[in-house]
């Protein structure tokens, strides 16, 4: 399967969902790239759309086509958002975070009237937890919420899992926020909403990749066209 023509397809159709005047959640990653780049003849007919991008590459990728970047206070409302994810299961309950921006991801999709989830198919799994979880935590103190998190998972039942601070290339990845990054591999999340609880708890746990409950479509794509699973209501 063309990974890239799905991830494409998925963008193009969450783009049919805009409207003129909206202020839009604008995602981060591969994926998302390929909304706003859709984004794009709107903005050039004056459609007024706004945005609030989840990462400087987003803002830097929204602002070059014309769309207006704002900073949002008590008062905003995102009509949409629009944003990838790294697994998705049949509850529409996701893994996202790959990119590290997983934290105003999440701020950014749970204000929204409506989040919208694009992928290429790859990403629909049974369960989730074959992709490794990013929990961001706070640079002070960093290990002791590690050594707390490690614990946690035990008792869980992840006894033994594999856990490492994101360091591409050697060296350490920060966030657009200054926040750490420790990629947890599960194998399998049996109860995703509960495990976000559990590791939100932890003195040090900034947040988690989980986003439960929070999806209100995925749109899956890949060279052929694509297929949309609803949530039956917003948990």
């Amino acid at each position: 399967m063309d990974k890239d023509a799905g991830k494409k397809r998925a963008g193009c159709e969450a783009a049919k969902y805009v409207e003129r005047g909206m202020t839009l959640g604008l995602g981060t990653g591969s994926t998302a790239r390929y909304f706003v780049d859709a984004l794009a003849p709107k903005a050039a007919e004056g459609w007024g759309l706004s945005g609030v991008p989840t990462s400087e590459e987003t803002r830097r990728q929204a602002e070059a086509i014309g769309i207006e970047i704002i900073v949002p206070d008590e008062t905003t409302i995102i009509d949409l958002a629009v944003d990838g994810t790294d697994e998705a299961d049949p509850a529409l309950n996701l893994i996202k975070g790959g990119g590290g921006a997983l934290l105003r991801e999440k701020i950014v999709a749970n204000a929204a009237r409506q989040f919208i989830v694009i992928a290429d198919k790859s990403k629909r799994v049974a369960a989730l937890g074959a992709y490794p979880l990013p929990v961001e935590i706070e640079p002070f103190g960093w290990a002791l919420a590690v050594r707390n998190i490690r614990a946690a998972l035990s008792d869980a039942g992840f006894d033994g899992a594999a856990m490492e601070l994101r360091a591409p290339q050697g060296e350490i990845f920060k966030s657009d926020g200054g926040h750490l990054i420790l990629d947890c591999a599960l194998g399998r999340i049996e109860d995703p909403a509960n495990l976000d609880i559990m590791l939100k708890a932890i003195p040090g746990v900034i947040e988690t990749g989980l986003f439960c409950g929070m999806a209100d479509m995925i749109i899956y794509g890949d060279a052929d066209g694509v297929s949309i699973d609803e949530a039956d209501g917003r948990a």
